[in-house]
Formats: structure tokens, C-alpha cells, sequence
């Protein structure tokens, strides 16, 4: 018999403190490559204004990039559990959703890196019998995730099926 249930927008964002977080991740990633590109011109011997220009919009675009992409990710990302199945909402243009049923996950895991722990947050890793992937929780209070975790893990245990 077919569910009646409707998709609709997961209810749970990330923990805000995972803007901070990206950003960091963004940041670490960008400054480099606008570095470089600053550092490339600078070496020149001789440097055309055009392409100083050129540079300095591309290195202020990195940083505008840093700066806005996990802003717009936190507004659009999303997750929820229920006693079905999890289930994540992802991107600007393009909406991914994951939808992993109760009887088919296998695994369940956290991870928190060690910028991660600075901030306090923990990801929640759903493994099922899908060639498709895992489907990730990313950025939670540890605590939270500590405790999805465990629900998921009971809420698995009890339901029937042989998660393949």
C-alpha cells in the first residue's frame, strides 16, 4: 500500500553557528587562490592596469564568494527525521533531495572534524543499501547530532526489514 505522505521542505536547518564554520571553510579554500593571483600579478615586470583591475575584481569576487555561499547554503539547506525516513535538502539553483527510508539504512555515523569542534558542531552520516550514497546532516550541535545518532540507531533497530 502506497503513503500518503506529501515531500515537502525538511523542517531543521543546520546549527547557525555552521555559517561561521563555512565561512572558515570558504576562506581557507579562497584565500590562497586570490593570493596567488595577486601574487602573480605583483611579480610581473611590468604590470598593465587593465589586469591589476582584472585581479583585484577576482580577488574582492573570492572573498564575496567566502563570504556569501554559506550564508545562501544555510538558508536552503535542510534535514528532518521521522519514524519513516531521513531525509536532506540541498542547493542554490538545483534542489537535491535524499530520502533514505528506515529499512534501508545501515549504518549510522558522526564525524567532527577539528574546525568542527572548535565550533561545537558534528555531521550525521546515514549510510543505506543505495548505490546513490550516504545521506549526510551536516554542521549539527555535537550534542544533537549525538543524539540523532541514537535515535536513528533505536528507530532502525525496531523496524522490519533487511536494509538491502
Amino acid at each position: 500500500m502506497m503513503s500518503a505522505t506529501a515531500l515537502r521542505p525538511p523542517r531543521h536547518r543546520a546549527d547557525p553557528r555552521a555559517v561561521a564554520w563555512w565561512t572558515v571553510q570558504w576562506l581557507i579554500l579562497m584565500a590562497p587562490v586570490a593570493g596567488a593571483a595577486v601574487a602573480a600579478y605583483w611579480f610581473l615586470s611590468e604590470r598593465p592596469v587593465w589586469l591589476g583591475c582584472v585581479v583585484a575584481v577576482f580577488a574582492a569576487g573570492c572573498l564575496v564568494l567566502a563570504v556569501g555561499a554559506p550564508r545562501a547554503a544555510y538558508r536552503v539547506e535542510r534535514w528532518e527525521v521521522t519514524d519513516q525516513a531521513v531525509y536532506t535538502r540541498k542547493g542554490w539553483l538545483t534542489h537535491t533531495w535524499r530520502v533514505a527510508p528506515m529499512s534501508r539504512i545501515q549504518r549510522v555515523d558522526t564525524a567532527r572534524g577539528p574546525i568542527q569542534r572548535l565550533f561545537g558542531l558534528a555531521d550525521v552520516t546515514v549510510t543505506t543499501a543505495s548505490s546513490a550514497g550516504a545521506v549526510k546532516i551536516e554542521a549539527l550541535d555535537h550534542e544533537v547530532a549525538a543524539g540523532l545518532a541514537e535515535r536513528l540507531t533505536a528507530i532502525t533497530h525496531a523496524t522490519q526489514g533487511d536494509a538491502t
